[in-house]
């Protein structure tokens, strides 16, 4: 962080990177290397040989090479459009359950990543009843905390820098809590249909109250939600089932207990970082949000019968459909877009004001900001390493200015760890929800107009809608741990 004039402001965060030749990550710097040495050795052979390899070792390297604006490269972008050919032709993009559907008993079951999971009633050491989503097929078990705040209208900007230095110091303290392995934050703009308003105002009226009060109460019920817009903040904390790599798992009982311990410290430590007071949702309140996340009409029907939310095994859409750029459940379309490139430089704490703030041009907005904390002996490790790779790349006569930045911010990042900061990896993804098909390119070019100001550059997830969107919901889904590719592939690239 830094001063100017006064102004705080942030940044130094560091994508990473592959150390390795130019464009090339480490696994094609290798190819690159073990492709030279065949080459010399067939050119020994013959001439024909030793051109024949260096055209088949071009032809390899070459999707490795071209990338897009956003980092990715050819053998990316072709490796996700033949999995989505592959998929399709299965039918892995069609959805249907209910009575007439393939889910078991005629439950309408959540699609997708989400098909496997449950969700158990557990009491926290406060004797408060929430809701812990598992996924076994991960082993992750999640609780979801549900924040009242009031944002930073009319708040002195002195006060919001302590709310950002009190939430840096929250992700700093989940690298030290065992077992936890992602974070993530969901901030939901919605049309509010007052039915709460009506609730509060109905039983708190009095029932001699003057009737120019009852004319004047019932005319704030008719008027006062048009036009509004409801804010929902919720954080999701995951666990995992194993404490550390190569341990043994832990039971149902024994996940439930320990969550149910850390959540009290948790939801105070974010009283400081204006999330205002934080309480755990409890599981027929989690299964609310899925199922209005899935079907937005069901609103009116979910908000007005309060106390007979839907269960877990009806939560999900009746039918869902993904196509390569949407994705289409119930009554509502979606489009997701991840971040793949966090804000240049420094910025000022209200960057994300206007992409989180809502839009007449779309329904429903999600902004999903995804955390990975590093455990301190990892962290130390990575800055280290981060640190010899900005040094490698700037090496030589060639070296751009966007290198020796990278040497500076890296530098930096070593230092703040050494005096015990913390390094967390994170991400964004951004839902757009409309009620028809026609809306879907004006949600898209108004996504274009609320990313720059941001600072972020974002890129709609091909192939893959009905992942990220599930992705998208603090429902604890850690997308790396459902790749099929493995982590040290991935990031050699």
């Amino acid at each position: 962080m830094a001063r100017s004039s006064s102004v705080r402001t942030y940044g130094n965060w560091r994508k990473p990177v592959s150390p390795g030749i130019g464009r090339l990550g480490m696994l094609g710097t290798m190819i690159l290397l073990i492709g030279l040495v065949v080459t010399s050795l067939a050119m020994m052979i013959s001439l024909v040989a030793g051109l024949v390899v260096a055209v088949t070792l071009g032809v390899v390297l070459l999707p490795l090479l071209v990338q897009d604006r956003h980092g990715r490269t050819a053998l990316q972008a072709a490796t996700a459009r033949i999995a989505w050919w592959r998929g399709k032709s299965k039918g892995w993009h069609l959805y249907r359950s209910g009575p007439l559907g393939i889910a078991a008993h005629g439950s309408f079951r959540l699609p997708g990543l989400l098909a496997p999971s449950r969700l158990i009633t557990a009491q926290d050491s406060y004797g408060r009843p929430f809701g812990m989503v598992v996924m076994p097929q991960a082993g992750h078990y999640t609780a979801v905390l549900e924040c009242g705040a009031d944002g930073a209208a009319l708040v002195d900007q002195d006060q919001i820098d302590t709310w950002v230095a009190h939430w840096g110091q929250w992700l700093a303290a989940l690298a030290f809590e065992p077992g936890l392995v992602a974070a993530s934050v969901t901030i939901e703009t919605a049309p509010d249909l007052g039915h709460r308003l009506q609730r509060e105002i109905t039983a708190n009226l009095y029932p001699d109250a003057p009737e120019m009060a009852r004319q004047a109460l019932r005319e704030i019920i008719a008027t006062y939600p048009a036009g509004s817009a409801q804010v929902s903040t919720r954080i999701a904390v995951t666990y995992s089932a194993a404490p550390r790599p190569g341990a043994k798992k832990r039971t149902l009982e024994e996940m439930a207990r320990e969550i149910g311990t850390r959540l009290p410290g948790l939801s105070s430590g974010l009283a400081m970082t204006g999330a205002g007071t934080a309480r755990p949702m409890t599981a027929p309140q989690i299964a609310a949000s899925v199922r209005v996340a899935y079907d937005p009409e069901s609103q009116a029907t979910i908000s007005t019968a309060a106390g007979d939310e839907p269960s877990w095994n009806d939560a999900g859409p009746s039918a869902a459909q993904e196509a390569w750029d949407h994705y289409r459940h119930d009554s509502g379309y979606s489009i997701t877009w991840g971040m793949s490139e966090a804000p240049r430089g420094e910025v000022l704490s209200n960057v994300l004001n206007g992409l989180v703030a809502p839009h007449r041009d779309i329904a429903r907005k999600r902004v999903t900001l995804l955390y990975r904390p590093h455990d301190p002996g990892t962290a130390a490790r990575l800055v280290e390493r981060d640190r010899k790779d900005a040094r490698f790349r700037i090496t030589g006569a060639n070296a751009a200015a966007r290198d020796a930045v990278a040497v500076a911010a890296a530098d930096q990042s070593a230092r703040e760890e050494a005096k015990g900061a913390g390094i967390v990896r994170f991400g964004m993804l951004v839902t757009a929800t409309v009620h028809s098909s026609e809306e879907l390119k004006t949600a898209a070019a108004a996504m274009d107009t609320l990313a720059p100001p941001a600072r972020v550059q974002l890129r709609r997830v091909y192939g893959a809608q009905a992942a990220a969107f599930a992705a998208a919901l603090p429902l604890g889904v850690v997308l790396p741990s459902h790749l099929q590719v493995p982590s040290i592939v991935r990031e050699s690239l």
